[in-house]
């Protein structure tokens, strides 16, 4: 857990409004977003049904009367 007590930011030189340092916190969000989403890898793409090789499988074939005649035929 971070100790509230010790600053992420001290101003060293100048007198800067809250209005300055709300700005800076902000950029430094924006940049740190960017960065932490351009290392996540991006989605892959669902396979086309065309590249689907699960397609070529046969149903299965249960036996019942004229199940052989099912056998070879596509559904």
């Amino acid at each position: 857990m971070a100790d509230i007590s010790i600053p992420y930011l001290r101003v060293v030189h100048g007198d800067v409004t809250a209005e300055e340092i709300a700005s800076l916190v902000t950029a430094l969000a924006v940049v740190a977003s960017a960065r932490a989403s351009a290392a996540r890898p991006e989605p892959a793409k669902p396979a086309s049904a065309w590249t689907d090789r699960s397609r070529l499988l046969r149903s299965p074939v249960y036996a019942s009367p004229g199940g052989w005649r099912r056998c070879a035929l596509p559904r």
